[in-house]
């Protein structure tokens, strides 16, 4: 495979550029990425700052017009930039300053007096990867570096690429956790403990192994769903993008982590490759939207829709996916249909007590969707008899829809019930209605054959 740190140069590239893709004017367009493909140039995309990450409405790097005869004819650029990828290699940069329009972008060539890119920093992974911060003082750049050309539409070409930029960091969260699970497996068949192979273990591979390659699973669902859309043209998938990014990544990171415990003492030593994994992957939490940003992102988008449809939203999914698991009886439709059904109870209970005015309660809601919405990919995966990019088996994958599926709606009634009895929204006899209401029987009823596809998938995993 790829090692991230490369693979997240190549992302800088991508995402320097895409700034000019999204928002240049043709003659922008065909100017800069005429010489990205001709002269082979590294860019960075010069975003985040010392004090404003993810949120980049905070940035504090000023662009200030230089006038001539009453016009704009130049923009003089001040402020510092961090953890900037290729941040000290690049040739070209597109830099997100704060105009008296509102943030924009600007490009900006290497070797423009005022332009300093700092020393590389020492990362605990991808430190294949170069990093590091710029200073800008009065870098000066001509009015037709400003992409676009009108001043104000930074922050909404930044919110253009997310959809597909998130994927791609989706799937590097994948593609890492696929990697330290397949390593793992492999010293699973070899490695004998208390007179059989760990593979052999069901407290080994059902704790370490199994589930995490279910949640990669799951994962993969998403991100090929959401490709899938955007390959066929499809905008406004920001949200989605966040689903994909934070699922991925956070089942990417887990999975290393299972690796490492996997493999006893000898995870922790480099010959083994998953702690440098571990190492590598731990990233893709944190940067293009940090899991807590994309939750959030979530949460609003959603509890938007929730208001919008009177509580109908998830209802409505809920509905479709009892008629998918009619078509394709055992896909996990039904399963998840129960989680979305419930969750969107405890959305309208959370409505109607104000709840979400509490940041807590409304990322735990985000989480919570994302989480439905994922099992309802892979459902429909499964459904659709196209295993896509999975090597599982259809049955197999059919067995790892359900387990999903059981953990999602055990999830959802969990931390749903935790915030609503744990408000004081819910209790005593209240509290047993609305047991009744989100049919807390059948969703337990629903476990049943849990253990058997847990055997089905570690069995299926292990095979020769």
């Amino acid at each position: 495979g790829i090692d991230l740190g490369i693979a997240t140069s190549l992302l800088g590239v991508s995402l320097g550029t895409d700034p000019i893709r999204v928002g240049g004017t043709p003659e922008q367009k065909a100017k800069w990425m005429g010489k990205v493909a001709e002269e082979g140039l590294v860019v960075a995309y010069a975003v985040t700052e010392p004090s404003a990450g993810s949120d980049l409405a905070h940035i504090k790097t000023k662009a200030t017009p230089v006038i001539e005869d009453g016009r704009t004819v130049a923009y003089k650029i001040s402020g510092n930039k961090q953890f900037i990828t290729n941040g000290s290699i690049a040739d070209l940069y597109t830099v997100l300053a704060v105009a008296p329009g509102g943030p924009s972008f600007f490009v900006v060539e290497r070797g423009t007096p005022g332009l300093e890119p700092g020393p590389h920093e020492e990362k605990h992974g991808i430190r294949a990867s170069n990093t590091a911060p710029l200073s800008l003082d009065e870098v000066q750049v001509p009015v037709e570096n400003l992409l676009g050309g009108v001043e104000g539409q930074g922050l909404r070409q930044a919110a253009m690429v997310f959809g597909y930029t998130r994927v791609m960091v989706a799937s590097f969260g994948l593609g890492a956790g696929v990697a330290a699970l397949e390593r793992a497996i492999a010293y699973g068949k070899e490695r004998f403990q208390g007179g059989s192979l760990l593979c052999e273990k069901p407290g080994w591979t059902h704790k370490l192994i199994v589930p995490h390659a279910v949640a990669l699973e799951a994962a993969r669902a998403h991100i090929e769903m959401v490709a899938g859309r955007l390959d066929r043209g499809e905008d406004g998938l920001e949200v989605e993008g966040a689903i994909a990014k934070m699922t991925a990544t956070e089942a990417g990171n887990a999975a290393a982590e299972a690796a490492i415990q996997a493999h006893g003492g000898y995870g922790y030593m480099h010959a083994y490759e998953v702690e440098k994994i571990k190492r590598d992957v731990r990233i893709t939490c944190i940067y293009e939207g940090t899991t807590e940003i994309c939750q959030r992102s979530i949460a609003q988008d959603r509890w938007r829709h929730h208001l919008m449809s009177q509580g109908g939203f998830y209802k409505q999914r809920a509905t479709e996916l009892e008629q998918v698991e009619v078509e394709a009886p055992g896909c996990g439709a039904a399963l998840t249909a129960r989680a979305a059904r419930a969750l969107a109870e405890i959305m309208e209970v959370s409505r109607q007590r104000r709840l979400t005015r509490n940041q807590h309660v409304l990322f735990t809601l985000g989480l919570l969707c994302a989480r439905v919405e994922v099992a309802e990919a892979l459902a429909r995966k499964v459904a659709s008899g196209d295993p896509g990019t999975s090597r599982l088996a259809p049955p197999v994958l059919a067995a790892a829809s359900r387990v999903w599926a059981r953990r999602v709606s055990q999830e959802v009634t969990g931390e749903g019930l935790a915030v609503l009895a744990g408000s004081g929204a819910l209790g005593g006899q209240a509290l047993h209605s609305f047991l009744e209401l989100i049919a807390i029987d059948e969703i337990h009823q629903g476990l049943s054959g849990h253990l058997e596809d847990l055997d089905t998938i570690a069995q299926a995993l292990f095979a020769d």
